[in-house]
């Protein structure tokens, strides 16, 4: 049995991360919450570097690794907005994102953050049943 490196060492530094924010600063690290209290939160500092780090992160593993970006997905900018709008009303309804219940919330043994990730999930998996039914 062989291990992907690639997506364990991810899911470690995200925990990592997720419980050094936690530790450190008392905040879950959702990053739904982090972003939009970037925009309306008085304490933005520790906000943006959080922002800086993920995208820096993202960048140096490529250049380390040698990766390529994945390419712009095919189809409209209206599409994609749609999409986006949908994803933050979501967000906004469900009290938070994947990482702020998912990552955060269930290690906390969070009933709420748990039902949220069951719900994130059903409906990642209609859609894509839906999108391969109707879309073909």
């Amino acid at each position: 049995m062989t291990i992907a490196l690639s997506p364990l060492s991810g899911g470690l530094l995200i925990g990592l991360s997720s419980m050094l924010l936690l530790l450190t600063l008392g905040r879950i690290a959702g990053v739904s919450g982090i972003v939009w209290g970037a925009f309306t939160d008085p304490d933005r500092s520790w906000r943006l570097q959080f922002i800086i780090g993920l995208i820096a992160g993202t960048a140096a593993i490529h250049a380390f690794t040698g990766k390529p970006l994945p390419p712009a997905a095919d189809g409209s900018i209206l599409l994609a907005v749609g999409a986006g709008l949908l994803v933050g009303f979501g967000t906004r309804l469900g009290s938070g994102c994947t990482s702020g219940h998912g990552v955060c919330g269930i290690g906390r043994r969070s009933v709420r953050s748990i039902v949220a990730t069951l719900v994130f999930i059903a409906a990642g998996v209609a859609t894509v049943a839906l999108t391969m039914y109707f879309g073909g």
